[in-house]
């Protein structure tokens, strides 16, 4: 079946919706804002039926923009966020817990004995950025009630009545058997969640329901995790083909083939999607905050926006000496430190606006070049570029700054939105499982190239300056964490 299709990104702070002709491309666009709230203790909750409508507006406003109806809806979702709600009526009964919430945090240092088996069944740490130690934490604090889910299952149920994840979501639970990509038994019992009633976890492309939100009733028939989408859309379909992403935090996927890799990196291992039955795999690696301590900047009134990057940034020659760690939710891979703060060193009467904004580039940067080295650690090589796409990839001061610590050319891609244009392709699977994916994903192609300006030297000397600030902030947070 040939025809447009409706492919939908359901993000953090906002939902993008894309109209997608095989044949003209994007021919309608719409988005819609998502508000989460940010709350002492690291909490971060956002309104259920504010996803759900930014779902709906964005789509009929990219289909108002298209003038074209369409043949299927593909949806993309946050992938760790969670909530309870009553499966009957489909009501919310508590808040959604945003994928960045720390809440859980004692609850996982509660489970540290099984840390290790949780570990190599899921492929995950031991953390409460996964979806599972929310979920507990919602049963033990807020409600026995109804179902507690990741919000992709709330959202396909609203959308079309059924109860189904796709696998990739499901791996980022840390209740999913990362071998079988079935539940898991054991991961189950030790998070309290034997007797919930779970999901159906199906493909990433196939028909899942019908749905009338956006109009006429058309097929679901794409699903996947954000980031796994982006990979998708990237083309990094071959192991050792690796991508980030620069939205709210940043997220560095390596494509691992048809095996689990687990390595000892600090990285995630988990299902990249799995399509007609047979499943891909993944390594993962997060930076929490990328363009949320952009925001933060903002906030505080340095700068006016992401747009300011360039403009203030490169005021200055370099970072004036400013160090800056924006672990301002923590430190994810390969650290998996979330009781760290952020912190900015270094700082003298001479320190500008532009010495800010350089010092955090480079900490954003710092951080993807440890996740970047430690894909390669756990493939076995070196990655030989990295592709990358995301708002802040607008950023040339950003980008140069990855390429330069990196000491890799930096491919940032041409194609906007590859999160929704990835899940875009998912739907148009499947509607036809003997489409290939080639022919269904965008030709890929980079907008720009940095290529590294600095010597290997120097990266290294201005990566040792930001591991020592990481350490000095691990050793200071330790106590609280462990008084032995």
């Amino acid at each position: 079946m040939t025809g447009p299709v409706l492919a939908v990104d359901q993000g953090t702070s906002g939902t993008k919706a894309l109209v997608i002709c095989p044949d003209r491309g994007v021919i309608g666009s719409g988005t819609a804002p998502v508000r989460p709230r940010h709350l002492p203790g690291g909490r971060v909750e956002a309104d259920p039926r504010e996803l759900l409508d930014s779902v709906v507006d964005a789509g009929r406003r990219a289909l108002a923009d298209a003038g074209e109806p369409v043949v299927a809806v593909g949806l993309a979702n946050q992938g760790e966020t969670v909530l309870a709600w009553d499966p009957e009526t489909g009501a919310p009964l508590t808040d959604a817990i945003v994928w960045q919430d720390k809440r859980a945090e004692g609850l996982c240092e509660g489970l540290g004995a099984h840390a290790d088996m949780l570990r190599e069944t899921t492929g995950l740490p031991l953390d409460p950025y996964f979806a599972a130690p929310k979920m507990a934490w919602v049963r033990r604090h807020l409600t026995r009630e109804g179902v507690v889910t990741t919000s992709d299952v709330w959202l396909v149920h609203r959308l079309t009545g059924e109860f189904v994840t796709d696998a990739a979501t499901a791996g980022r639970t840390q209740l999913l058997d990362l071998d079988e990509v079935d539940w898991s038994p054991r991961a189950l019992e030790v998070f309290g969640l034997s007797d919930e009633r779970l999901p159906r976890i199906v493909d990433a492309a196939g028909p899942v329901g019908s749905t009338g939100a956006f109009g006429g009733r058309v097929p679901l028939t794409g699903l996947l995790v954000d980031q796994q989408a982006a990979l998708l859309a990237q083309g990094a379909t071959e192991p050792g083909a690796a991508k980030c992403t620069y939205g709210t935090g940043a997220f560095l996927l390596a494509q691992t083939g048809d095996r689990p890799r687990r390595g000892a990196s600090g990285l995630v291992s988990c299902v990249a999607w799995r399509l007609g039955g047979r499943t891909s795999y993944c390594l993962d690696g997060q930076v929490y905050t990328a363009a949320s301590a952009v925001r933060w900047l903002t906030d505080l009134g340095v700068i006016s926006g992401a747009r300011d990057i360039d403009r203030v940034g490169l005021s200055v020659p370099d970072a004036g000496g400013v160090t800056f760690v924006p672990a301002l939710a923590g430190l994810a891979a390969p650290w998996w430190r979330g009781d760290v703060r952020g912190s900015v060193t270094g700082l003298g009467l001479e320190t500008t606006a532009g010495h800010l904004v350089r010092a955090l580039c480079e900490g954003i940067a710092a951080q993807v070049v440890e996740l970047a080295g430690a894909a390669a650690a756990d493939l076995g090589a070196p990655l030989g570029s990295l592709r990358v796409d995301g708002g802040l990839t607008r950023s040339a001061l950003l980008m140069q700054t990855q390429a330069d610590l990196l000491q890799l050319p930096v491919e940032v891609s041409a194609l906007p939105d590859v999160t929704a244009l990835g899940v875009g392709a998912l739907a148009r699977l499947g509607l036809d499982p003997h489409l290939a994916w080639e022919a269904a994903v965008p030709e890929w192609k980079p907008s720009a190239v940095y290529e590294p300006r600095i010597s290997a030297a120097e990266a290294a000397e201005r990566m040792g300056v930001f591991r020592a600030a990481v350490a000095a902030l691990a050793d200071a947070a330790r106590p609280a964490r462990d008084p032995a």
